[in-house]
Order: C-alpha cells, then structure tokens, then sequence
C-alpha cells in the first residue's frame, strides 16, 4: 500500500515536472520572438540575416585604437577620427534654438536598435542632465538643419555605418563654432533649466567659490540658485533668480560677433 502511494506521488511530480517545463519553453519561445519583433524582424530567417550582416560589418571595419567622435554643429557635421587622422565625416542635424544639443565632451555608453523616428541605430551618450544620443532618423529632409529636441539626428545609412565602428566609451566632443556652449547664443536662464550654458555658468560660480560641488550636472536647481543669490549680494547685483546678460558679464562671460 505505502509503496503504491509513493509511485502514484513520483508520478504526480513528473507530471507537474514536465508541465512546468513545456510553460517555461513556451515563455523563452515567445520571449525570444518577441525580441524579435522590438528589433523589427518577424521571421526568424531575417533576424539571423541581420546579425550576419552586423557581424560581417564589424568583422570588415577596421579595430581603430584612438578612435573618437567629433561633431560641429555650426557646420552639420560629424567626423569620425582616429589618432590625429579624419576616416569619415557626415552630415547631420542637431538641436533646435529652444532645445540645444548638449555641448562637451561625452562618451557612448549604450548601442541598440531602434526604429520608427530614432531610424535603425542608436548610440546613447553620458549627458548628466538628460537623454541624448545620435540616431538615425525617419525625416531625412531634416538633415542639416537645426531640427531635433537635442540629439545628434543622421540618415539610417550614415548612422548604420557610422555603428560598426563606435563601440562603448568611444569619446563623443560636440561644438557649436567658436563660442563653445554659447553657441546658440545667450539665452536668460531660469531655474529648472538645462544644459551647457548652465553648467559653463555652475563652473564660473565655483570658481569665484560660490558652488561648492565636485560634480558639475548642467541642471538649474536650488543649490545653483543660492549661489547665484550670495553672488548678487556680494556683488551689489539685485536679487533675481534669472541668469541674464547683467549676470553673464560679471561673470565674465561675454559672447562679441
């Protein structure tokens, strides 16, 4: 009788055994396809294509040691260097006036796929006060014009070849002409906003010894508006949160034609 009992209970936990089983390779079947389908492929045949062609890609380009990302926006372009040697330069779209691309020297940190208006590839870039990247894009028109909310935009073939060659921690500099983070001129700063002209700002009133911070995050918040504050009253300036022209030439920030 016990042993009758015990084999119909080993026979109950194969059953649950191999249910359980089937479930979890069905869930890693549909996970897998469903992958799939983010990265824009329906049919399994296609997807190994493409990974063919990314290895083929990477496996054909060369394995630059220096290489890094120069990106101008004042002439809408970016230029892929390796060492002091120019490899390829392309055209591209940046920030639109009311939302600029973050000046400064960066590093790719991310590589995906995308789609829809990202276009075929993405490389996100270290920016402290948001999410920014070059891409590829759905509104080829766009390029050479200041168009984007901040990203690097560039046509899905430059971007496709553009991503055989970064990999993660690739540098990534962008300018904007001579006047660097004043590129798109000096806006009046109001807390909450964003970018590199606040942050040139957070570094000018450290250094005059106002903003005690060892990281400078490019984002106006209540720490960067007190130091403004003792700035003004050390300065015989009227208090008023907004960074405007007065501001900029005392802190010797001035921007001449």
């Amino acid at each position: 009788m016990i042993k009758r009992i015990i084999l119909i209970l080993i026979s109950i936990v194969c059953i649950i055994t191999i249910f359980l089983a089937e479930n979890n390779i069905d869930y890693l079947k549909n996970k897998i396809y469903n992958n799939r389908e983010v990265l824009g492929y329906n049919k399994y045949s296609e997807y190994i294509e493409y990974i063919a062609w990314e290895n083929k890609m990477i496996y054909e380009n060369p394995d630059y040691e220096d290489l890094k990302i120069l990106i101008d926006i004042s002439v809408k372009r970016l230029y892929l260097i390796n060492g002091n040697e120019l490899i390829k330069k392309y055209p591209i779209a940046s920030g639109k006036y009311s939302t600029p691309s973050p000046i400064g020297t960066w590093k790719v940190i991310s590589k995906a796929k995308w789609g829809g208006g990202f276009g075929t590839r993405w490389m996100g870039l270290n920016v402290p006060w948001g999410k920014y990247g070059i891409h590829g894009t759905n509104k080829p028109n766009s390029i050479g014009y200041n168009a984007s909310a901040g990203c690097i935009r560039m046509n899905n073939k430059d971007v496709e070849d553009l991503y055989t060659y970064v990999k993660h921690e690739t540098p990534v500099t962008i300018i904007n002409g001579i006047f660097g983070p004043f590129g798109y001129g000096l806006r009046t700063i109001k807390p909450g906003d964003v970018g590199a002209d606040v942050r040139e700002v957070q570094a000018r009133l450290r250094a005059y010894g106002y903003y005690n911070v060892d990281y400078l995050d490019g984002k106006y918040g209540p720490h960067m508006e007190q130091a403004l504050y003792n700035f003004q009253k050390d300065n015989n300036l009227p208090k008023s949160s907004h960074i405007t022209y007065k501001i900029y030439k005392e802190l010797g920030i001035i921007v001449m034609d």
